[in-house]
């Protein structure tokens, strides 16, 4: 049996000249579908593309001529090659043959074997292009990946680093002031710097990971989490850096809370992500709120109708909220800041937030959960993400 080697239309409005080629065309293992004029030709691509098509010139109604240009200015059968078989054999006849767009041209008589080879030439061809379509889209989702992972790295490990420079600046500038060459550390600064050296571990090896996000598969370690908890120790790391920025967090989150099922890590990353955003994108002495409460059909926790609807057909769910009484920002601004490369423009341009909430939207998509911002302009920011309950 003859493996099929490429769907063909031969087009023709000369009965006895398509069966002729027709046949020779499916000896060779090529599926043909025939056309007697160019009407019929042009139907029979709309409803399913050929590889490569045979178009006979001089027909009644619609020629060839016209059939390829109509082919060649519709963006869904503009890149299928076209090559003519015609009696004309003026060098007029074909000069307008590649005018309108033919990638070859055969006189007619034609011999089997030459029409055979230029078809093999076209479909070689195709098999080229698509295979370096498939190459670029693929280098590109790469490249996309890359600066992905590498915008994470230094975008995430800043957040522990910059925590941890502070504390150690103080210590120092403490030890110089008192002219001390050693300087008393309490044991509830150790332990966060060895919190903050944990997590900037934690993050490295999850960074390793963040390929996953564009290959369409995460992998989250999840487990029974206390959001109260996981808060209370954020709040601390974070005490520092809130204390150069003249910056105030409030936790309201119930010790008695419901356990949510998520990775630790990941959701810390979050947090971060929301608590960096808002202290650099806002002036000093900013507010800022975290909470979360459980969500039922009936809570009511946003203003923004679209949000409230999107979020209020999940059960057994945690909402959790980041608010500030900042700058805040519009309507049109909010809609795409989870977008990757986000960038805000003109006298905003201060807003854009790059690929932190991308990424943030990604492990809570990956939870199975929701992530959103109520905002207006000079009324501060309320980010909200969703949690299933353990």
């Amino acid at each position: 049996m003859t493996l099929e080697k490429g769907n063909l239309l031969v087009v023709d409005d000369t009965p006895d000249n398509l069966r002729l080629l027709s046949a020779m065309l499916s000896e060779q293992g090529y599926k043909v579908r025939k056309a007697l004029n160019g009407q019929m030709a042009l139907k029979t691509v709309s409803q399913v593309p050929p590889d490569v098509i045979l178009l006979d010139i001089n027909m009644t109604g619609i020629n060839g001529y016209e059939v390829c240009q109509t082919l060649k200015s519709n963006e869904k059968t503009k890149d299928i090659p076209v090559i003519f078989i015609s009696a004309l054999d003026d060098i007029l006849d074909k000069v307008k043959a590649f005018e309108v767009g033919g990638v070859d041209y055969i006189c007619k008589p034609f011999q089997g074997e030459e029409v055979i080879a230029r078809v093999e030439n076209q479909l070689t061809i195709q098999r080229q292009k698509k295979q370096l379509q498939q190459e670029i889209k693929e280098r590109k989702k790469t490249e996309e990946t890359l600066r992905v992972y590498l915008h994470a790295v230094s975008h995430d490990l800043r957040n522990p680093v910059l925590g941890m420079a502070m504390v150690l600046k103080n210590l120092l500038k403490k030890a110089k002031s008192q002219n001390k060459q050693t300087v008393e550390i309490s044991n509830g600064v150790l332990e966060q710097m060895g919190a903050s050296c944990d997590r900037q571990l934690n993050l490295i090896n999850s960074l390793v990971e963040t390929q996953q996000f564009e290959m369409g598969g995460v992998s989250l370690n999840c487990k029974p989490l206390n959001l109260f908890s996981l808060s209370q120790k954020l709040a601390a790391e974070w005490q520092p850096m809130l204390k150069e920025r003249q910056g105030i967090l409030e936790v309201l989150i119930s010790p008695t809370l419901p356990v949510v099922n998520g990775d630790s890590d990941r959701l810390w990353r979050v947090f971060e992500n929301l608590l960096a955003n808002a202290l650099k994108h806002n002036p000093p002495n900013l507010k800022l709120t975290i909470n979360a409460e459980v969500l039922t059909p009936q809570t009511s926790v946003m203003n923004n109708h679209e949000d409230h609807k999107k979020i209020s057909q999940k059960t057994q769910m945690v909402i959790c909220s980041l608010a500030d009484n900042g700058v805040g920002m519009t309507l049109e601004q909010a809609e795409t800041l989870f977008e990757r490369y986000h960038r805000g423009e003109g006298a905003k341009k201060t807003l854009g937030l790059g690929l932190g909430l991308y990424l943030c939207r990604q492990i809570i998509e990956a939870h199975g959960g929701d992530i959103g911002v109520v905002t207006s302009p000079n009324s501060g920011a309320k980010f909200w993400f969703t949690l299933p309950i353990k």
